[in-house]
């Protein structure tokens, strides 16, 4: 891109069309001027003649004739039929003399006299030249003045591009918050203003939400290193308890810390899966797209929920049909059932529908200002056991399918809560 001075560029662009608008101007004033002069001439003779004529048919005297058809810069000649001259001598026609010559018809002493009118054209050139002369100087203090109204203006005329300029600046040392604010919209100027501030807008948009991210991302990395500490804590302990005890441990003090081992090994791992998991969502979840029978797949939850806790009863109500991924839909439905077990809910109903599902429980349910705050990362509630990913990552699984996952009060006004997922086709 050029950046050469806009000022100068501008300066010389009108400079270099003045320079062609002004002689061709001036040739052009010029042309008609003289063209303007050699009518008129005419005009001045040929009337003269015309006039002629007419005094001829009054029967005025040559003397008079002459003296009343004189002009300026006209040389009046009559020359009788017996030779007599009255008036200028005459002169030869050519070079810088245009002449009108005529025969007057009437009159008793003018009748059959040759009249010459001649003028002089160097009265002409000489004006002509003063025009070029005059053309030349006006046109060459034009395109000063022109020059320097221009050095002056460019700075009133250049000022808004100026303040854009200084308001960019100031963004880069890190000043937020200020704007243009066009006074009008429908200018160019003004145009490329209110641009300039709806990218302000969208880059200060984009420089928060960055930040928010960023420190959501340090959050949520402090929070799963704190979630991590706890497993690797047990395994380290187990470990060097093992270590210490050597072969001549009990049986019943080394099976219990490899029991340990095992169970905080499963708890790390599943952390780790479940990170992973949330990762592979915010990359785009890929999905294996079918025909699911939502009811077959609640049926085979439920049976897994009464094999792990008899003591609870699950029921399922009603048919549907979806497209989407199978294993996904019941990764959803697995961590809602399991959700509400491990709040201590003993009774759980699943109604199936055509676009999706819902779960109520009779558990302490859900309050209002934290039924949003429960599906975010690595929050859970006092009586979960899990890390707190599993409902993030069965609502970034629904809304990977064009749905969502939400809780509420269950339907019939009983204590407890009820997750509905509902399912869009995903494009």
């Amino acid at each position: 891109m050029r950046t050469a001075s806009l000022r100068v560029r501008v300066t010389l662009t009108a400079i270099a069309v003045l320079l062609v608008v002004l002689p061709v101007t001036g040739l052009v004033v010029k042309a008609v001027f003289d063209a303007q002069a050699e009518r008129s001439l005419d005009s001045l003779l040929t009337g003269r003649a015309q006039l002629a004529q007419q005094l001829a048919r009054q029967n005025v005297a040559p003397s008079n004739l002459v003296r009343r058809i004189d002009a300026d810069g006209v040389r009046v000649t009559l020359i009788l039929r017996s030779g007599q001259q009255l008036g200028a001598p005459p002169v030869d026609p050519g070079g810088t003399v245009r002449q009108v010559r005529a025969t007057l018809q009437t009159g008793q002493r003018t009748r059959g006299a040759t009249l010459l009118l001649s003028a002089d054209t160097a009265l002409l050139s000489d004006a002509s030249a003063r025009l070029r002369t005059v053309l030349l100087v006006s046109g060459a203090a034009a395109i000063l003045i022109t020059a320097l109204a221009l050095i002056i203006g460019m700075r009133f005329a250049l000022a808004p591009l100026d303040a854009m300029t200084g308001l960019a600046r100031s963004i880069v040392a890190g000043r937020r918050g200020e704007r243009l604010q066009p006074e009008r919209a429908d200018t160019e100027l003004g145009r490329t203003a209110a641009a300039f501030d709806e990218m302000l807008d969208a880059l200060e948009g984009a420089e928060g939400s960055a930040h928010r991210s960023e420190d959501r991302m340090r959050e949520f990395v402090a929070d799963a290193a704190h979630e991590l500490r706890t497993p690797v804590a047990g395994l380290q302990t187990a470990a060097e308890t093992l270590i210490q005890l050597g072969p001549q441990a009990p049986a019943e003090r080394r099976e219990e810390l490899e029991l340990l081992l095992v169970r905080e090994s499963r708890r790390a791992g599943t952390l780790v899966a479940d990170l992973l998991e949330l990762s592979r969502i915010d990359a785009g979840l890929q999905l294996n797209l079918s025909q699911v029978d939502l009811r077959h797949l609640a049926e085979a939850q439920a049976a897994r929920v009464r094999l792990v806790a008899p003591e609870m009863t699950v029921e399922v109500i009603g048919t549907g049909t979806v497209a989407g991924d199978p294993e996904r839909l019941a990764q959803i439905l697995a961590s809602l059932l399991d959700n509400a077990r491990q709040v201590g809910a003993r009774a759980l109903r699943i109604l199936v529908g055509p676009t999706g599902l819902l779960v109520e429980d009779d558990g302490p349910g859900v309050p209002v200002e934290v039924r949003e705050r429960i599906f975010q990362r690595l929050v859970h509630g006092p009586q979960s056991k899990g890390a707190g990913l599993g409902l993030a990552i069965a609502r970034g699984v629904a809304r990977a399918h064009g749905g969502d996952l939400t809780v509420g009060d269950r339907a019939d006004g009983r204590r407890g809560a009820s997750f509905k997922l509902w399912l869009s086709n995903p494009q």
